[in-house]
């Protein structure tokens, strides 16, 4: 077995961390989505001002 240097390694630690980078974080816009939907839904079915700031709050969790 070859003895490796530093940059070597480096290289080959690099290489294996940026192999499949391309599905990580795909899923914010739908989260996002759900959440524009959850505030309008508990928003609408507010009764006033204040319980709609609660149904935006709902919204958050």
């Amino acid at each position: 077995m070859a003895k490796k240097n530093v940059k070597t390694i480096k290289i080959d630690v690099a290489e294996k961390l940026n192999k499949c980078n391309c599905c990580k974080g795909g899923m914010g816009g739908a989260y996002f989505v759900g959440f524009i939907g959850a505030a309008v839904y508990f928003i609408s079915n507010s009764a006033g001002f204040w319980a709609g700031v609660l149904g935006f709050l709902k919204a958050l969790v």
